[in-house]
Formats: structure tokens, C-alpha cells, sequence
């Protein structure tokens, strides 16, 4: 059975992947309105049993505008004139959000600010203070 090949931990089946047809938009003359060349792919990978839970986590999370109400990954493709291209398009497509949300996000490590950066911000507070100072209306005077 083929597979879609992400990296060397996720593999999806053809199988689970759902391709459906319609007529695509754009150039192609007389023949636009006979051929069936624009490309969807649906995918359900709530129901994948090739991808982890962290992944299909984070494609819900990054990916949830393409997420329809099926729970259904949806990705069209129509900038091809040829069905077969516009279909390697969607497979591509679903691959780079995979290896999206298979990615492991790096952890931030806090850093001290180094001692030049603290006497820079606070020269440019003593600064700003003295400007503003010299903006204050002169008190009463003590005649």
C-alpha cells in the first residue's frame, strides 16, 4: 500500500487520504468548463493511528482554519491545468503542515540582561526624566 512519507517516524496511508475533483478556476479556455482539475484532499487524522496525540494536538491548534466540522483536514489546489500535478501539490502541502506540527517547539532558557544593556536603559530613564523636569512650570517663588 503506497504511503505519504512525511519523515521517518509519521507515514501516512494512501488509504486514509480522500481526494475529491472539482472545476478549477482561471485560464484555460473552453476546456475549464470540462475538466475536472482542481484537487481536495480530506484527511480525518483524529481517527490516524500514524501520528502521535502531540502532533495532532498542534495541528489543531496551528492548523484549525483548515479544520472543517468533521474534524477533516482540508487542502485544495488548483493552480495546475493538470489533475495529477494539482494532486502532488495537496500531498505537499500536507506534508509541510506535518513536519510543522511534528516539530518540537524549543524551550526558552531566561537570560539575565547583560550589565551594559541595564546601564543603557537606565541613562535613557535618567534622561527622559530630566526632560520632562525641564518641562514643569517653575514653582511659586519664595519672595
Amino acid at each position: 500500500m503506497p504511503k505519504l512519507r512525511v519523515n521517518n517516524s509519521i507515514q501516512i496511508p494512501m488509504a486514509e487520504l480522500k481526494f475529491t475533483f472539482a472545476r478549477s478556476s482561471g485560464p484555460g479556455g473552453q476546456n475549464v468548463n470540462k475538466v475536472n482539475s482542481k484537487a481536495m484532499l480530506r484527511w480525518a487524522f483524529d481517527q490516524s493511528e500514524h501520528i502521535d496525540d502531540r502532533v495532532k494536538e498542534r495541528l489543531r491548534t496551528r492548523w484549525g482554519g483548515r479544520i472543517n466540522k468533521n474534524g477533516e483536514i482540508v487542502i485544495s489546489d488548483d493552480n495546475s491545468r493538470d489533475q495529477r500535478t494539482n494532486i502532488d501539490s495537496c500531498l505537499e502541502k500536507l506534508r509541510v503542515i506535518l513536519l510543522d506540527s511534528a516539530a518540537r517547539e524549543k524551550t526558552r532558557h531566561a537570560t539575565r540582561p547583560s550589565r551594559g544593556s541595564v546601564q543603557r536603559r537606565i541613562t535613557a530613564k535618567k534622561q527622559r526624566s530630566e526632560t520632562k523636569k525641564m518641562r514643569r512650570s517653575p514653582g511659586p517663588s519664595s519672595e
